[in-house]
């Protein structure tokens, strides 16, 4: 199978990482050639590591990377693809117009792919003049290592596109959940309530950022604690979904302000150094100042 993703950045190039890994032609599509070479970049050190801990091969990681090609030009990216899927900014008229250029460049049976996490996969089905052939397929972070993906069945998609969706999903070695497109979807609509809760509580002074944490890590097994989560997944993303589910599902999802000071300030997480901790070169190393104990 022919996939293409579109966008390079953490998502997509971990989307192209696992689609090659399942044994698909990938291209990996960006705006600049820097971001292209940059995600390729990121895959081949993905692989290294792999490698290093010995749970992927020389041979493995050889022939994932030949797999993976780079491009710029859309039209020359998404041609011959049987797979689309965008990896693109949450921005619903960005992803709209995305798919309408795609269309034009592809066959009538090519299925589109949103990895939206929370926005409306009906309406931007809508954007196609054959909607039934859009899904969402809704990869978790970071992809090569998350076993996850939500298969997001839109109004208007095709028993069909959605069996291919699911069966993409499990060509990859992942697990495939499906639900009806709604906002936020399962996983985010969850995901996203226990982590403003968390930073409720901060806000509040119930407990400092790391006891929380270790609270869900330690008495519920989480991996991760829902604030080093929204650390890793962008406190910017997380204010997006927040303002989207606010308004479509009500005041319950109303972010709160310590979420909107530390967007202002600049501090999203781990991408910029500093959230609810503070990041070197992606490895936790302390609490932010204002959070500490």
């Amino acid at each position: 199978m022919h996939v293409c993703v579109l966008g390079a950045g953490t998502m997509g190039h971990g989307i192209a990482q696992v689609s090659a890994m399942g044994g698909h032609d990938v291209v990996l599509r960006d705006i600049e050639a820097d971001l292209v070479e940059d995600g390729i970049e990121s895959i081949r050190a993905n692989l290294q590591k792999g490698v290093d801990i010995g749970k992927v091969s020389e041979a493995e990681m050889a022939a994932t990377l030949d797999r993976i090609e780079g491009e710029t030009a859309i039209e020359t990216a998404v041609s011959g693809s049987d797979l689309v899927v965008e990896a693109i900014p949450e921005d619903i008229e960005l992803k709209r117009e995305t798919f309408e250029t795609v269309e034009s460049h592809v066959a009538r049976d090519t299925v589109l792919a949103t990895n939206t996490s929370s926005l409306s996969v009906t309406e931007i089905a809508d954007a196609v003049e054959e909607p039934g052939r859009v899904l969402g397929l809704h990869f978790f972070n970071p992809p090569h290592i998350m076993e996850l993906v939500e298969v997001v069945v839109a109004e208007q998609t095709t028993d069909e596109t959605r069996e291919f969706g699911e069966a993409f999903v499990e060509g990859i070695d992942r697990t495939a959940v499906t639900v009806t497109d709604f906002p936020g979807f399962a996983s985010s609509r969850l995901g996203i309530t226990l982590g403003v809760e968390a930073i409720r509580m901060v806000q509040q002074g119930v407990a400092s950022v790391e006891d929380i944490d270790a609270a869900m890590e330690l008495g519920y097994n989480h991996p991760m604690g829902p604030l080093e989560l929204g650390d890793v997944v962008g406190l910017d993303v997380r204010l997006d979904v927040l303002e989207y589910l606010r308004e479509e599902l009500g005041e319950r999802f109303r972010p709160p302000q310590l979420l909107k000071q530390k967007v202002r300030a600049g501090k999203l997480g781990r991408k910029t150094g500093e959230g609810f901790y503070v990041w070197e070169d992606g490895e936790k190393v302390g609490v932010s100042g204002g959070d500490a104990r």
